[in-house]
């Protein structure tokens, strides 16, 4: 696929000290890739990187509430992203939910890999499909099924 990445980071307020934490455990990879990030959390990202001695790419979009979250599924649109983290409260509402579900669809239906917890995020960064040449991402098919083959009928 490619070796640069350009990977959405986003992390609500709850969730903002584990994404750091994430951020500096993962500091050598994530330096390698173009880090887009929600204005409030790539502050914190920026800062991290900047405390570990590492140099990072790190762009900053307007805060989540005020249309950071919109302006990533834009870029999520336009296929300038490869990878999202987006680590979630689910424990607290958030007042700009539709567009946290706008952002997390878009990623759907656009076939962007997307992590809401840490454990999904290091598999997807450790994969080797990223720097395989030959792989490339099928397709996504919305074609309606009519029926079940007879080898899935019950």
């Amino acid at each position: 696929m490619k070796t640069k990445l350009t990977i959405a980071l986003v992390a609500h307020d709850h969730r903002k000290a584990d994404m750091v934490d994430w951020v500096k455990y993962n500091a050598q990879y994530l330096s390698r890739h173009h880090l887009v990030c929600t204005g409030t959390t790539g502050g914190l990202i920026r800062e991290a990187f900047e405390q570990l001695g590492i140099p990072a790419e790190v762009e900053c979009m307007k805060s989540g509430p005020m249309g950071g979250d919109a302006e990533i599924a834009a870029m999520v649109v336009r296929n300038e992203i490869d990878l999202a983290v987006f680590l979630i409260d689910d424990l607290n509402p958030q007042p700009h939910e539709a567009d946290i579900q706008m952002l997390l669809r878009q990623c759907r239906l656009h076939n962007v890999p997307i992590a809401c917890n840490r454990i999904s995020a290091d598999l997807m960064i450790s994969s080797r499909l990223w720097e395989d040449p030959d792989y490339t991402p099928a397709e996504q098919s919305y074609k309606h099924f009519d029926r079940v083959p007879p080898e899935h009928a019950e």
